[in-house]
């Protein structure tokens, strides 16, 4: 790899029109938040025809896992009113009414009611949002969702009261700068914003991923004292969620375990399919949900390389950028930052931090895409 040269900054005409194509070419992503509760008559079922069950849902729950980023959490013991929680994100909403149908449709979905369901989109916020320096934030970010490993989820739906949308912008800017001065003083807690105008019953539905239970009590105890918070209508329900493998969020639900034992530290490798290998052509692209990261995979001249598809800058989408085949890079189409295809490095812009690797093999005529996981 040739080292990195650092670059001036693109002229404000060069950067207008960066901004502009970065415009077009986002998607907004489409949210679902599935809460699930299990009949009490499941529970009384014969312990094989348990375990059967929930590896028949295991097994149709992962043929997902390529299609949408889908992250399994367990409520066992912080929710009466539900058990299990499918976070699915999607540039279509069409994977979430085939993967409720498929569910619905094995014999242990006979059993599940959902408790709460949740439909959002994310969007450009109405507010700046700036760094402590001064600097405005990059908007392109917030279109994109990249959940974390965080032990915990915190997710809640809420409405706002129709005064505050009769303030000024300038006036709502000035009470938000406040509320976000607080958020930055918790810097263990992730925030991630998805709105549902329109789309369903509530306004917003907001997301915290933390390790730090304590840390979100006190975040929110200290919002409550700040002047935005006399304009919220709703926030509640409120659903502590606890993050785990789908194998062991379905354990917890009861019966007897089918999850596979792995041990602390233990290494193992994870493959998804991707597609027969005569549909991705030479200078063709393609994504993959892996792990819950979305992989881009490349075809540079017949050779097949996979990288994480965010920018390791802002999220942008690396599989709609523009790939340089003589020297294997892809740059970023948000805020020109250009990456080594087959080591992930960052080698020129205003990126400096690498992003991930995945292997790629081709079986029977179909790609597979892999990586390897740490337990």
């Amino acid at each position: 790899m040739r080292p990195r040269i650092p670059t001036q900054p693109p002229r404000p005409e060069v950067q207008a029109k960066m901004q502009e194509r970065a415009q077009k070419l986002t998607k907004r992503q489409y949210v679902r938040f599935a809460f699930y509760k299990v009949d009490p008559l499941w529970r009384r079922l014969p312990a094989q025809e348990q375990a059967e069950q929930k590896r028949e849902l295991l097994d149709v729950i992962r043929t997902f896992n390529r299609r949408m980023l889908l992250r399994p959490y367990s409520l066992m013991g912080t929710r009466a009113d539900a058990e299990l929680l499918l976070w699915q994100i999607s540039e279509d909403p069409q994977p979430f009414r085939e993967l409720a149908t498929a569910i619905a449709c094995t014999r242990m979905g006979s059993y599940l009611t959902m408790a709460y369901s949740y439909f959002s989109q994310t969007k450009r916020s109405l507010y700046e949002i700036r760094t402590p320096d001064g600097d405005a934030e990059d908007d392109e970010e917030r279109l994109i969702l990249d959940p974390t490993e965080a032990k915990y989820l915190f997710v809640y739906p809420f409405i706002k009261t129709r005064e505050w949308y009769q303030l000024s912008q300038h006036a709502r800017q000035g009470m938000m700068d406040e509320h976000i001065e607080v958020g930055r003083k918790y810097p263990s807690v992730r925030l991630n914003t998805t709105y549902s105008f329109g789309i369903d019953d509530y306004e917003f539905i907001v997301a915290f991923e933390t390790d730090e239970p304590s840390d979100f009590l006190d975040l929110v105890q200290e919002l409550r004292e700040s002047s935005v918070s006399m304009y919220t209508l709703q926030d509640t329900p409120l659903f502590t969620c606890i993050n785990m493998r789908l194998d062991d969020a379905l354990d917890a639900l009861g019966g007897p375990p089918v999850a596979e034992v792995i041990q602390p530290g233990e290494e193992r490798e994870v493959w998804v399919e991707v597609c027969p290998l005569d549909e991705l052509g030479p200078g063709e692209t393609r994504t993959v949900f892996v792990e819950g990261k979305m992989v881009g995979l490349f075809n540079v001249n017949g050779e097949l390389l996979a990288i994480n598809n965010r920018c390791s800058h802002a999220r942008g989408p690396l599989s709609e950028g523009q790939v340089d085949a003589s020297e294997c890079s892809v740059t970023c189409p948000w805020h020109y930052g250009k990456f080594d295809l087959r080591t992930g490095q960052a080698m020129d812009g205003v990126v400096n931090k690498p992003v991930d690797t995945y292997q790629v093999e081709i079986r029977d005529g179909v790609i597979h895409v892999g990586t390897l996981v740490t337990y």
